[in-house]
């Protein structure tokens, strides 16, 4: 991870705000669940921010795809799930929609942070809309992270400082946001297909990548052009071109 900031504000210091509680030797402590379809990643977050007794972080597990997050997150009841954008099964937008009751629970509350690789507008508005406090890149720093969780966990909203920006232009509009009519008629796990499809992938890796069989991609795509009335896989790659989605 690289340096980038998160902002200024500090940790808690002790004592048991809206999220986090005393360890043993009266330290603060937030418990973390990382979503993430990346193994080796995870360690690297897990070893970088994982050691408790420096950082205040206590990982309290892992998972890799919506089913699993779902599992993980229902059996620790987390104080911050540090999330993922795109993931197997319907991606982070999903994993928020099945837990929206684990958010509002005003006694202990889960709240979620977006850490991705992508920084595209529609990620970030799309999993920030679905209840996530906050959007943070890959290159964060595993200091800055970690003060970027607690301040999660204390209800704050936390932006790397380049998204702020349209997040707040994107929020702060009075107009309505533009709708994409075409991209509506289409179900969640369309457009997760037509992203991958678009981005040149084969039916076989689509399947792999999404956790369904080749039969079941091709019924999308079938689906997929049929909403959007095109003719092939080419002329779908340059509508989602056309609209960013690549």
């Amino acid at each position: 991870m690289t340096d980038e900031a998160t902002g200024n504000e500090q940790q808690g210091d002790g004592g048991n705000g809206p999220g986090g509680g005393d360890g043993a030797d009266g330290r603060r402590r937030v418990r973390v669940v990382l979503v993430d379809d990346h193994r080796m990643f995870r360690a690297g977050v897990q070893a970088e921010i994982g050691r408790t007794d420096e950082t205040g972080v206590d990982v309290v597990g892992e998972a890799g795809d919506v089913d699993q997050a779902m599992t993980v997150i229902e059996a620790t009841r987390p104080d911050v799930v540090l999330l993922d954008v795109h993931l197997p099964g319907g991606g982070g937008v999903e994993v928020l929609r099945r837990s929206t009751p684990l958010m509002g629970d005003a006694e202990q509350p889960v709240r979620f942070l977006a850490l991705s690789v992508s920084d595209a507008a529609e990620d970030v508005i799309g999993v920030i809309r679905g209840g996530a406090r906050g959007y943070v890149t890959k290159t964060i720093t595993g200091d800055d992270l970690v003060g970027a969780i607690f301040r999660v966990a204390d209800g704050d909203a936390v932006f790397s400082p380049r998204l702020a920006g349209f997040v707040l232009d994107a929020f702060a509009s009075t107009d309505a946001p533009p709708v994409d009519e075409d991209m509506d008629r289409l179900t969640q796990r369309e457009r997760e297909v037509l992203r991958l499809i678009a981005r040149g992938y084969a039916y076989k890796e689509v399947a792999k990548q999404l956790f369904i069989s080749v039969k079941t991609v091709e019924s999308h795509v079938s689906a997929v052009l049929r909403k959007l009335q095109l003719s092939n896989r080419h002329e779908l790659t340059r509508w989602a071109t056309a609209r960013r989605l690549v």
